[in-house]
């Protein structure tokens, strides 16, 4: 990594100034991404985009669809510094927020252990950002794929400080062990580590969680709910200021809270919310944790079902200029139900009913046993479909959407180690009907925590981005409500009038997209006219690159198959598999 040159520059968050000639920890990673491009500019300080922004627009006469294309010229801009980024997480000592601490801690330290199966090693599996790639275009030898993390200078998982709340007095050593995620080889290796780890005191409302939860509640804070926001917020400054972090997130893995009313006068406006808390009306714990988050200048994210959003945190939200997000991660069976119905409903298949069925046995599964706290997740994993279901009225007539239940049972003997199973009934052509059924293994919190460092260090990315058009010069940030956060989380938060989407590789493309903005690059589109050709465009062009490309494919006759000179099509994925020109 290269550092900066410090004295020149001045790093601006909410609410603050930060001086980065005092601060050694804000670095411009090693940019691996180079873009050659009269519409792209580095300085010592941002990655500077001009990017043409198509959309159009559709009017409609009867029948017939007049389609208007669009061009807004923008300009993006992206701080290159990387701040050392602190990340506190409410419900610390559970099942997630162990998790992804050893995990971290596990990579930072370059742990391997022995199992059963062989030699394991820690590994950031399961992150879109980390372990997942995009297409930059084409090299020598083919297609480019570059991971995620490389596109742009985002804080890496391994320099994440970690801290946090939970009502639970354990330290994570124990709180991890109690958990039974980690293989114990494993455990015992970051156990000297984790027990020096133990959350502050936190919000407890016995009425938003279920019964069952009281026996883990000795570590609670007291006082009126005013001064208990207080208490967040000094935790929140405590931390910064001990950690040397130069921001913090706020992230909510505890547990999944009943649903609260919206009344109006009490959380419909952020004045009537702010005293609402002061009189000590009813306020969820999470929404208690958003207002103090908030009103710190920190983002704050959800990752449970219930509404912690009500209108008045939103509008507080917007008011400070701090980003929130949410709702629920979208870990197991409702990622694998995004991805399954856009591809049956985009082939032209219509699916009429979707059965799930779960159980678990972790603790997350024995609060969402009461009902009411099941509802909650009821609810957030029940609409996942619908956009996908209005984007099709060759199938769907108005109003009409498939019968869709959502059954969670909790079995304790199982641990972690969530069980899904699924039916999707779909009709097919001249009145045929096809069944897909579907067993899953979730290692719930294995597969949630990579969702809660995407969630925080896309985040963090966000906060450094910012952009204007033509017609409005004055540079500005994403909204506060953050809904490029939707691919992660099961019941996306979105800005007012925003439409929802839950389709998978919609919400992938949107992130993916939006950084090839911040970096001058068009939308990925994969039209690949080059090779649809008969002359291809591309041997036109004094690009040797694409020449050697062409060149090599010309004799690709079959998909994989390459026809040499006696005639025989060897598959080069499989050489056993060869067939006669």
């Amino acid at each position: 990594m290269q550092r900066i040159r410090k004295a020149f520059l001045v790093h601006r968050f909410k609410n603050q100034t930060i001086d980065l000639h005092q601060r050694e920890r804000l670095l411009i990673m090693s940019e691996k991404i180079r873009i050659n491009s009269p519409s792209v500019r580095y300085t010592e300080q941002y990655v500077e985009s001009h990017y043409s922004y198509h959309t159009t627009s559709v009017s409609t006469d009867g029948d017939t669809y007049t389609v208007t294309p669009h061009t807004t010229e923008y300009i993006f801009r992206t701080e290159r510094a990387v701040p050392k980024l602190g990340v506190m997480l409410v419900g610390w000592g559970g099942n997630n927020g162990s998790t992804v601490t050893a995990a971290v801690l596990a990579n930072k330290l370059g742990l391997t252990w022995r199992t059963k199966s062989g030699i394991k090693s820690a590994n950031y599996y399961g992150s879109l950002l980390e372990a997942s790639t995009v297409s930059l275009g084409s090299g020598p030898n083919g297609e480019v794929f570059v991971p995620f993390r490389d596109l742009l200078p985002m804080v890496h998982p391994n320099d994440i400080i970690f801290d946090g709340w939970d009502i639970s007095s354990m330290d994570l050593g124990r709180a991890m062990e109690r958990a039974q995620v980690l293989d114990w080889s494993l455990q015992e290796m970051l156990r000297p580590h984790m027990s020096k780890l133990k959350p502050r005191p936190s919000i407890y409302i016995p009425e938003f969680i279920a019964a069952n939860q009281e026996h883990r509640a000795d570590h609670v804070l007291t006082g009126t709910k005013a001064e208990q926001v207080e208490q967040i917020r000094r935790d929140i400054r405590d931390f910064k200021e001990k950690s040397g972090v130069d921001k913090v997130i706020v992230l909510w893995t505890a547990n999944t809270e009943r649903f609260c009313d919206v009344v109006p006068g009490v959380n419909d406006t952020a004045e009537n919310l702010l005293n609402t808390i002061q009189t000590g009306g009813e306020v969820s714990p999470s929404t208690l944790f958003a207002v103090a988050s908030i009103q710190e200048g920190c983002a704050y994210i959800n990752g449970s079902p219930q509404n912690t959003f009500v209108p008045g945190a939103v509008e507080l939200a917007i008011q400070q200029g701090v980003f929130i997000g949410g709702d629920d991660f979208k870990s197991g069976q409702t990622k694998l139900k995004s991805v399954l119905v856009d591809f049956l409903v985009s082939a032209g298949i219509k699916p009429t009913s979707i059965v799930s069925y779960n159980h678990l046995g972790n603790n997350d599964g024995m609060n969402l046993s009461a009902p009411q706290q099941f509802r909650s997740k009821e609810i957030s994993k029940s609409n996942v479909v619908d956009d996908m279901v209005q984007s099709n009225p060759v199938l769907y007539k108005p109003g009409e959407k498939p019968d869709h239940c959502v059954v969670i049972k909790y079995v304790p003997y199982v641990g972690d180690s969530k069980k899904a199973m699924d039916e999707y009934t779909s009709e097919i052509m001249m009145g045929g009907t096809n069944t897909i059924a579907l067993h899953n293994t979730c290692e719930d919190s294995l597969l949630a925590s990579p969702i809660i460092l995407d969630l925080v260090i896309l985040t963090e990315l966000c906060q450094r981005i910012m952009f204007c058009t033509q017609e409005d010069t004055a540079f500005q940030s994403f909204h506060s409500v953050l809904s490029i956060l939707s691919f992660l989380c099961k019941a996306p938060l979105v800005p007012p009038g925003a439409p929802v989407i839950n389709a998978f590789f919609r919400q992938r493309a949107c992130i993916e997209n939006v950084m090839r903005a911040c970096l001058g690059l068009p939308p990925q589109n994969h039209i690949q006219l080059e090779h649809k050709m008969k002359s291809s465009f591309m041997l036109r062009l004094d690009n040797p690159i694409y020449n050697d490309i062409l060149a090599k494919n010309a004799r690709l006759t079959n998909g994989y198959h390459r026809v040499p000179s006696n005639g025989v099509s060897v598959n080069e994925n499989n050489p056993k598999i060869k067939s006669i020109a």
